[in-house]
């Protein structure tokens, strides 16, 4: 029997509560995770539009030819252009499951844009890619920026060694990867906070002392509408991305997790955090 007085019932009261709240504590963010991955999405039949084009720099033709190689070897359906104006075709847009872009540093007509935001915002189809193909596409368009996540705005002392690390080992896309070396440019990026963070990378200040420590996202998922986005900074160029088992293996899991778009439920996360 308890005792019928006033601290009794508070200790009794707090055991219960502790018992209680014992289910939540235990839970770690990344168990939460884990609950919310699913297995990756076939490529298999998938309908593919691979546009490609603006500054020759970040070889378009290049990652043209090994991406659309790679995607028809997973049983893609893969359609390819080199102009901007397949955007504005509804009858494409609505039938497409993944829009790839690699179009750096150039201009989006506002048709366009709104054919390819349409597309992902209201029909579900998702959109993958990487480095300034994807975020430093169209710089004067915010809400194609709104739509990625992030835009670049600088690569302090250009092509250099850094560190990528795996920020979130229980998401599909990075599981069982290990942080890796890069020799490439480093993208200081301003970024959508409603992203989900896979992988980042931190700044030194040899170039520009007031990064000094500054982490940034690298690689990241986010939904725009109905549609999924997929995104990765590593990629200046193919052999850079290529040489590194871990980096092209994220790109390409990220591929399989956007083409699902409309076929599998909308990721939901809160809280992200950038490490």
């Amino acid at each position: 029997m308890y005792k019928n007085d006033r601290r009794s019932f508070l200790s009794r009261a707090l055991a219960l509560g502790s018992a209680a709240f014992l289910p939540f504590t235990v839970n770690s963010r990344e168990q939460q995770e884990e609950k919310e991955t699913y297995e990756l999405p076939s490529l298999k039949g998938k309908k593919v539009l691979f546009t490609y084009g603006g500054w020759p720099g970040h070889e378009p033709e290049k990652y043209r030819d090994y991406m659309t190689a790679w995607l028809k070897q997973e049983g893609a359906d893969v359609s390819v252009h080199d102009k901007l104006d397949v955007y504005t075709d509804k009858t494409t847009m609505d039938n497409i499951d993944l829009v790839m872009q690699i179009f750096t540093m150039s201009q989006i007509t506002t048709e366009q844009e709104k054919g390819l935001l349409d597309a992902i915002r209201n029909n579900g189809t998702g959109m993958a890619g990487w480095h300034g193909g994807m975020c430093d596409a169209f710089r004067n368009n915010t809400e194609y920026q709104f739509m990625t996540g992030g835009q670049w705005v600088a690569h302090p002392g250009g092509v250099i060694d850094y560190t990528v690390k795996i920020t979130n080992h229980s998401d599909e896309v990075t599981k069982g990867l290990k942080d890796f070396a890069m020799h490439s440019e480093q993208y200081y990026m301003h970024i959508d906070p409603n992203t989900k963070v896979l992988a980042t990378t931190t700044f030194n200040g040899k170039v520009d002392s007031w990064i000094d420590g500054c982490v940034i996202p690298v690689t990241w998922k986010k939904m725009y509408g109905k549609g999924r986005i997929f995104y990765t900074s590593v990629g200046h160029n193919v052999d850079h991305i290529t040489s590194v088992p871990d980096a092209i293996e994220m790109l390409k899991r990220g591929i399989r997790w956007a083409s699902g778009s409309k076929y599998l439920p909308a990721e939901k996360w809160v809280n992200p955090a950038y490490k």
